[in-house]
């Protein structure tokens, strides 16, 4: 059997860390002054800088064998042509096909899926124009004016990430909502604030099983039914995107506004399906397929151009050696712009979920470190906060910087601030205290490395090749690692266990351990089985959010 860590490559590589440890970045572009020139590269309206890495021409060298001695070339045809790749659950990994533009045919099983695509597309093009130009009606007549999107994990954080990223293209009209959070103060917050005529709910969920997602919405519906009287109409003011056509129209949704997707769709990966669909609804069917465009031409390129000038494969090299041989545990993404600072948390789900593994996709431990950390926040913010540590700390973070050039009329002098703040800071992390001292206790040591990533400007074109992009990053390193970046299997562990706690919580079970046991006493004080309180336990009844089914006036 292959084993990755014993391979030449592998092993070549630990020699040149051993070798290049003491490297300082900034003496790479004293050797090269074309370094920059020769470790950048445009694909579209992205630019990517990666010359500030701690890697020299000898590593890169061999990065690149590292990944042309494994499946990659193989792994990423099966990919896009419908080949079952996520084995663990029998299914090919699709999400490219969603935003394929391409002529030709695109054969899953025996079947051609891209009809299917186009019809969803269809119905999502129909649907959103009704509703933004006000032929869609709510049970009073009157138009929809807020939309309400209630998902977790991937059909949350995808569209609302992208429609807080494009707000400058939302209708004015339309206001947009997340409820994603369990917690019943995230709904009731939300709900406090519409009006039922003219609110509309996406009640988005692959199974329409979810235990979070189907409880907010049940939540939403019983609001909708007592402050809507008597002409409520679930059926207009409820929709779902969902696999599970029975269960979404046994929830009260009419058939033609349940928008399929299909089992080859991780959730993660889903934005550019029907999940997308408060994205078409805010910034125009055109838009949403501008994003979708932006996202094929950037799958294009990572078919088509070779590992030394390919983003995605750059990018995933560049993390392997930090993660695998350098030593680095997290990777920070650091986005110069207010737009995106929802960008970080979706791109930590979308790594962590798909490459926190410690299998192979044989079911083998693997003997080496795969996903890392994914963390970060808004630059100018970490700037005043944890960028101390990164200064002058004891962790090794590479960070990527993500600017739009760009600037929005009438706040260029912001925007100039914020890319010469971008800049400023990835020159500190390369060169450290100026004065150079090492006897000075207090200096930044630098040689700390970083990547730039210039959007030309902020459209959903070009949205959408940067999240294509980071997808297909995640994607090489897992098929390097020999990974399944596919499945979740410790996502599920969590939801099964939480549905045996919840069914068993008038059970002195001795099957869950002492913690667990005292922890379930002091539940099962306050609720019963069905999670009403118990009346022992119970305060006073509150007021329903929203009671009076008008929004507050102020």
């Amino acid at each position: 059997m292959f084993q990755l860590t014993r391979s030449v490559t592998w092993q070549a590589l630990k020699q040149l860390h051993a070798q290049t440890a003491d490297d300082r970045i900034r003496d790479y572009f004293t050797a090269d002054p074309q370094r920059f020139e020769k470790m950048s590269l445009r694909v579209g309206g992205l630019f990517l800088d990666y010359s500030k890495h701690q890697v020299s021409d000898a590593v890169l060298d061999k990065l690149i064998e590292l990944a042309e001695h494994s499946a990659l070339v193989q792994r990423r045809a099966q990919m896009f042509s419908g080949d079952i790749i996520n084995v663990t659950e029998d299914r090919p990994v699709l999400h490219t096909a969603l935003r394929n533009l391409g002529e030709g045919p695109l054969m899953v099983d025996g079947q051609d899926v891209m009809p299917e695509i186009q019809r969803t597309r269809e119905q999502i093009r129909q649907f959103s124009e009704a509703v933004r130009n006000g032929e869609w009606k709510g049970y009073s007549g009157e138009r929809i004016r807020d939309v309400v999107n209630i998902g977790i994990g991937g059909s949350d954080l995808g569209p609302n990430m992208a429609c807080r990223a494009l707000l400058k293209h939302r209708h004015p009209e339309l206001n947009f909502h997340f409820v994603s959070n369990v917690d019943g103060a995230h709904i009731q917050k939300v709900l406090s604030r519409l009006d039922p005529a003219t609110t509309l709910f996406i009640v988005s969920t692959k199974t329409f099983s979810t235990q979070e997602t189907l409880l907010n919405a049940h939540t939403a519906r019983r609001w909708f039914l007592e402050n809507a009287g008597p002409d409520a109409d679930v059926g207009a003011h409820f929709i779902a995107a969902s696999t599970n056509k029975k269960a979404a129209m046994a929830f009260g949704i009419r058939e033609e506004n349940v928008f399929e997707f299909w089992a080859w769709v991780g959730g993660r990966y889903s934005m550019w399906s029907s999940i997308g669909l408060p994205i078409a609804l805010s910034i125009g069917f055109e838009g949403f397929m501008e994003l979708l465009e932006g996202a094929y031409a950037m799958d294009q390129h990572f078919l088509t151009a070779p590992f030394r000038e390919n983003m995605p494969v750059l990018m995933a090299l560049i993390g392997i050696w930090y993660i695998n041989f350098v030593g680095a545990e997290t990777q920070a993404i650091v986005p110069y712009d207010q737009a995106l600072h929802q960008l970080p948390a979706f791109l930590q789900q979308l790594d962590m979920e798909s490459n926190g593994k410690s299998v192979d996709i044989f079911g083998h431990p693997v003997d080496y470190k795969t996903g890392p950390i994914v963390w970060g926040q808004t630059g100018s913010n970490g700037q005043h906060a944890f960028f101390q540590l990164l200064h002058q700390g004891t962790r090794y973070v590479p960070i990527d910087f993500i600017a739009s050039l760009k600037p929005e009329p009438g706040v260029e002098e912001h925007h100039f601030a914020l890319l010469t703040n971008m800049l400023a800071q990835a020159n500190a992390f390369m060169e450290g205290s100026q004065s150079g001292s090492r006897l000075d206790p207090y200096s930044c040591p630098g040689n700390r490395p970083s990547s730039v990533l210039l959007l030309d400007e902020l459209t959903p074109r070009n949205l959408g090749a940067l999240i294509a992009l980071y997808e297909h990053k995640v994607f090489v390193q897992g098929v390097i690692w020999n990974i399944n970046s596919f499945d979740q299997w410790g996502v599920q562990l969590g939801k099964r266990i939480a549905g045996e706690i919840s069914e068993r919580i008038d059970e002195q079970s001795q099957d869950f351990d002492a913690s667990t046991q005292g922890l379930l006493a002091l539940v099962r004080g306050h609720f019963a089985a069905d999670g009403a309180p118990r009346a022992s336990a119970a305060e006073p009844a509150a007021k329903p959010a929203g009671k009076s089914g008008k929004r507050t006036k102020g």
